[in-house]
């Protein structure tokens, strides 16, 4: 038995303490004793003291050991305290409501000091067991935290990177998507959406082109104006996208089927919000308000909630940084086109949004720069068509 075990007697009369102290100084190299005379003066002693286990006895003015027992279950930090009830009365009833709140052994008065030295350490061993049981659990789920940390920020890089890949086919993108994902959550923020929507849409909106990675070099990276059958293959990427990303249950359960597995796993199972939501953005982020945008021709709120935010931060993000067939316009001049196409083309309450909020665009515009800027009147076509 450890040497470090700490208890605490309670009993409000004195002689019975100071027998206690006689008969059990045996045990001062292993035990480390306190005395309480009362209840209050024991909670206030627990408030102080981390205890192994408590010895109480019922029969106490004021406050008896059964209000001391249930003051200690009904607290987190002390309900694991075991109590070892010490009493003179041959009750049954009060045996039984001391069992039922949680003490772990009676004893009767007159104690026989080897009889109490033993259930001591019976109790103690039991609570070191305990103790050691917790510290695994606690250890086994911060091992637990740790690992769903690792594979959020996994699961997040994943998609970074997958967004970045779409990057790559135009240098000139930079950080395109980083700096829509800020502003989506800045949209997110000011409209007063829950935070796990505001984090959601932060990451799931840095995918809304992904679909530009099926698009043809010819298409994607002409310089001047887009033919109709080049404006045609353009407008694929949406549906590109979403096809990408879409939920495919059966296609994906083959895929992660395992060796011995018996086949149980449902398809839904696989289901995940958020490349859903990836999935939605990328189809809708070019539709408009008055029903006039692709591939669907969804009109006001048919469009789904975060398509809709995406659109104001991509038009935005377009209009301000250059293309390989546009110059950066200066900021009154995309403040100006947006003006002019925002009764056809946004939600109006998240362009009203956006205008609150436009000073902290420009501040992640110029956090998030790009390093090269050309241009093109295109430009005005492409981002707000």
């Amino acid at each position: 038995m450890p040497c470090t075990r700490t208890i605490l007697f309670v009993d409000d009369e004195k002689f019975v303490l100071d027998a206690l102290r006689r008969a059990l100084r045996g045990q001062h190299d292993c035990w480390n004793m306190h005395f309480a005379q009362s209840v209050d003066d024991a909670l206030e002693k627990v408030q102080a003291v981390s205890f192994d286990t408590i010895v109480t006895d019922v029969t106490m003015p004021e406050r008896d050991g059964l209000d001391l027992l249930a003051t200690l279950q009904n607290s987190d930090a002390t309900q694991d305290i075991p109590v070892v009830i010490l009493t003179g009365l041959a009750d049954v009833d009060l045996k039984r409501r001391a069992l039922e709140l949680g003490a772990v052994d009676l004893l009767n008065k007159p104690i026989v000091t080897e009889d109490l030295i033993a259930r001591l350490h019976s109790v103690l061993r039991l609570k070191s067991y305990q103790d050691e049981l917790r510290d695994h659990n606690e250890l086994l789920e911060c091992k637990v935290r740790k690992r769903t940390l690792e594979l959020e920020q996994s699961r997040l890089e994943i998609i970074w990177r997958l967004a970045k890949s779409g990057e790559y086919r135009d240098e000139q993108t930079g950080n395109h998507v980083a700096r829509v994902g800020s502003y989506c959550r800045a949209i997110a923020e000011n409209l007063g959406m829950p935070c796990d929507f505001t984090e959601m849409i932060s990451h799931t909106s840095l995918l809304h082109d992904l679909g530009k990675i099926g698009i043809s070099d010819t298409i994607l990276l002409k310089r001047g104006h887009l033919n109709s059958l080049e404006w045609k293959f353009m407008q694929q990427h949406c549906q590109i996208g979403y096809k990408i990303l879409k939920h495919d249950p059966m296609g994906l359960a083959i895929f992660l089927r395992l060796p011995g597995d018996d086949h149980t796993t449902t398809p839904s199972t696989f289901n995940n919000p958020l490349l859903q939501q990836a999935a939605i953005i990328a189809r809708s982020h070019h539709e408009k308000w008055d029903g006039s945008g692709y591939p669907r021709n969804l009109r006001g709120n048919e469009i789904p909630l975060p398509a809709r935010i995406v659109a104001v931060a991509d038009v935005y993000d377009a209009l301000s940084h250059a293309r390989p067939y546009k110059p950066a316009f200066p900021e009154q001049q995309v403040l100006s086109i947006m003006d002019e196409v925002a009764p056809q083309h946004f939600d109006p309450a998240i362009y009203a949004a956006f205008l609150k909020i436009k000073s902290e665009f420009q501040t992640i515009k110029h956090e998030l720069a790009d390093q090269s800027h050309q241009s093109d009147e295109r430009a005005v076509m492409d981002s707000v068509a």
